[in-house]
């Protein structure tokens, strides 16, 4: 059963914790991290990997929309920023190419549980694109009554009328991109939307229906302050979203060009960057918030947090996931596949994703086929990551090692996790303590091969 998390902790406890594990770690959306993909493993393995998997059982399905009207400087998506709304329409057009390939891999109208659509802004398309994509989808893959439909809504480009549309094309489920509600933040990030036109357009959500509506919030972004930032998290928990992912900012200017823009001398200096998670942290808790892991809050009756509960938490490209673990499909520039023991990338570039495609050619560039020790490997860091408990009988008979033996290096590690308060070692088992909920990335990165072998991490983002 995974840890309670909902309790408040001691903060002296925890704010020394942070600044201990204030290092920069992968956040396991996949294992192996996708920066270990080679290009070894293109088009052709991943159609073998589609073929053998079949259309029997039911899919995730990723598609990505670059397209965005406005730079927003801590971007670190792969997106094209553009007012020309009619480059949505080639792009469309290898989409559906894309699905056409991937659809007769596959073998037929596989059926699909969970989708979702990120980007970009996804709502840089009109609503009749949107709603022939939604056709175009549905006449290759069947989409199960009771999938969870999800999309994500940059909150400058929808109006309650968009909002109505989206629901009248299957999508259940919501996430805002807000960031912060600070103007001089906003101003500084170049993203302004006001919380009055986020609140309107919350309420309208509600009253046509979404099932889940989630915000997202960043925090270390220049300008912010503890104080600023407290003032944000108390707007979003007056909005009373369903979901909250709160992620840190990663200033990696040499990486990510639109950050460049960014005035690094107004970015907060790390101990105010502690006290805004700390801070969050405990108003969250306070207003009645679980806690479910790698920065993820939700209502308690939300199906997330009931999911943390009773242990049955999953995790993929798109975070946590109440969806049974299920390979997942990725459709568009530069989105990722997981079919069986396989990983498979697309193109980044926006001009070789749709020539190959104009080809008939599926956009497959790198991936990586998982070895016995990546599989292993993978099993343990999810479970520790989703259930907050690694079963060592579990993994034993699933993959026929000796856990402490295989991993005798790995537990003289967790000893000083231990003694931090972060894991229990147990006689047949690791458990992750409540507070070491709040750290669960640096267990995970105790188990990671590729990590431990590469001493440099500038690639992730802070692991708090």
């Amino acid at each position: 059963m995974a840890a309670v998390t909902d309790r408040p902790l001691d903060p002296d406890l925890l704010d020394a914790n942070m600044r201990r594990h204030d290092v920069a770690g992968p956040r396991y959306t996949s294992y192996p991290t996708a920066d270990r993909f080679v290009e070894a493993h293109q088009a052709p393995q991943h159609l073998q990997a589609l073929a053998q998997r079949g259309a029997a059982q039911p899919l995730s399905v990723y598609v990505h929309i670059p397209f965005c009207e406005q730079l927003c400087y801590y971007c670190a998506c792969n997106k094209v920023i553009t007012r020309h709304h009619e480059r949505a329409l080639p792009y469309l057009a290898a989409l559906e190419i894309e699905m056409d390939l991937v659809a007769a891999a596959l073998g037929g109208h596989a059926p699909v549980s969970q989708l979702h659509l990120g980007g970009g802004s996804p709502t840089f398309l009109s609503d009749e694109e949107l709603a022939s994509m939604m056709a175009a989808l549905r006449r290759r893959f069947r989409l199960l009554p009771g999938a969870e439909l999800s999309i994500e809504v940059d909150p400058r480009t929808v109006d309650a009328a968009r909002l109505a549309h989206l629901k009248t094309l299957g999508f259940n489920r919501l996430s805002f991109g807000v960031q912060d509600f600070d103007p001089a933040v906003q101003k500084a990030v170049h993203r302004v939307q006001p919380v009055e036109s986020v609140a309107a357009l919350m309420r309208s959500a509600r009253e046509l229906g979404f099932a889940s509506i989630s915000v997202d919030l960043i925090y270390g972004l220049p300008l912010q302050t503890p104080a600023s930032f407290a003032r944000t998290i108390g707007q979003v928990a007056e909005l009373r979203p369903d979901r909250i992912a709160m992620y840190a900012y990663a200033h990696l200017p040499q990486r990510f060009k639109p950050q460049r823009r960014i005035v690094a001398e107004l970015l907060p200096p790390a101990g105010d960057k502690l006290a805004m998670l700390s801070g969050a942290i405990s108003a969250l808790l306070g207003e009645g918030y679980a806690y479910i892991g790698m920065d993820h809050f939700a209502l308690p009756d939300d199906p997330l947090a009931v999911a943390k509960r009773q242990g049955l938490l999953h995790r993929n490209f798109q975070g946590y996931s109440t969806q049974p673990d299920c390979d997942l499909v990725g459709l568009g520039v530069s989105a990722i596949s997981r079919v069986g023991a396989t990983f498979a990338q697309n193109a980044k570039a926006l001009d070789e994703y749709q020539d190959l495609l104009l080809q008939r050619q599926l956009p497959v560039q790198r991936g990586l086929a998982l070895t016995r020790d990546d599989l292993l490997r993978r099993a343990v860091i999810m479970a520790l990551m989703c259930q907050g408990r690694l079963e060592f009988e579990s993994i034993a008979s699933s993959y026929l090692v000796d856990v402490p033996s295989y991993f005798a290096a790995e537990f003289e590690r967790l000893e000083q996790l231990a003694a931090q308060g972060l894991v229990v070692l147990e006689p047949d088992a690791i458990q992750v303590t409540p507070l070491g909920w709040y750290f669960v990335r640096a267990v995970a990165m105790v188990f990671d091969r590729y990590l431990q072998a590469d001493a440099s991490r500038e690639r992730f983002s802070k692991i708090i």
